[in-house]
């Protein structure tokens, strides 16, 4: 899989202008690719472009053909607004090698009681960057994927660990990552054997410090790392490990943070698949009835987890 990110191929990245898109946006830049950032936010797409720009190409690049930038500020959920992205990009480029739909938000319910329950704004909201921003992506670029011919080629689609284990207190974040991670899979099973040379990987980082956390725009390691919660990943970090997934073709890359290791992720998602299979109460890890219970089979499960690792 190594060879997705190859000189004078190009990546399209939504959500690019901070974060893990724009972490990505700079690994690919490093590997001589042409990258299109997409953000909603045209002054952050401004100071990634400059940023990006300054990122060392790596010596694999053709002598004189120095990769492109292209920015294209888009709210993900307008459908309209993408053809415009299509039709000028479809001016210099046939294909798109590497086609990441990362674009994100988490809302908060605004109705007069706070609760979610009676404010489907919020989930419409939600949904409509969070879900039907990968969907609108897919729709628009995914036939330019799937013609690309000079090797292999790769979509990611964002998650969150929230749309597996769905802990309560943001219902519509986790139905919007749901979702994404089962269109993931649906398109993982339906290209395997239609263009099976682009592979689909479901992205799900850890606690990141990225914009929903503070770190809003293109910020330096050095900078972004005296500022973030000790536990949490740099974006670069979860770019890093992602990479060599996609590059081992692994469809699910749950990353880990400083204070989540992967048995530990693991055994949460496990105790969250029993509820169904058990019976359980739902979301039964936070029922004060069954909650010590299932701290402690977590715990024991992620430990004989990770003696299986050693």
């Amino acid at each position: 899989m190594a060879s997705v990110f190859r000189p004078g191929a190009l990546a399209l990245i939504t959500g690019s202008a901070s974060g893990v898109g724009f972490a990505f946006a700079q690994h690919c830049r490093r590997q001589g690719m042409h990258v299109a950032l997409v953000d909603n936010n045209g002054g952050l797409l401004e100071k990634a472009k400059a940023a990006l720009q300054s990122v060392p190409v790596g010596s694999g690049q053709t002598a004189g053909a120095q990769p492109q930038t292209l920015t294209y500020q888009l709210d993900v959920s307008d459908l309209s607004a993408w053809a415009g992205v299509k039709a000028d990009l479809s001016r210099q480029f046939a294909t798109i090698e590497f086609l990441m739909l990362n674009a994100g938000m988490s809302a908060k319910p605004t109705g007069p009681t706070g609760s979610p329950w009676e404010d489907a704004g919020y989930f419409q909201k939600t949904l409509a960057t969070n879900f039907f921003g990968v969907v609108h992506g897919l729709a628009t670029f995914l036939p330019l994927v799937q013609q690309s011919s000079g090797g292999p080629a790769a979509v990611v689609l964002t998650g969150s660990k929230q749309g597996i284990t769905n802990p309560p207190g943001n219902p519509a974040y986790n139905a919007s990552k749901a979702a994404v991670k089962s269109v993931a899979e649906q398109l993982a099973h339906d290209l395997r054997t239609s263009t099976p040379h682009v592979s689909v990987h479901l992205l799900v980082p850890g606690w990141t410090f990225t914009g929903l956390s503070g770190n809003q725009g293109p910020v330096p390691d050095d900078e972004a790392r005296a500022k973030k919660p000790r536990g949490a990943w740099l974006p670069s970090q979860v770019a890093e490990y992602g990479v060599a997934k996609i590059r081992k073709g692994k469809f699910y890359i749950i990353c880990p943070d400083t204070d989540v290791d992967e048995a530990l992720d693991q055994a949460r998602m496990a105790w969250a698949a029993g509820d169904v299979i058990e019976g359980r109460s739902a979301l039964s890890r936070w029922d004060d009835a069954v909650k010590d219970e299932a701290a402690a089979w977590i715990a024991a499960d992620a430990e004989k987890r990770r003696g299986k690792s050693d």
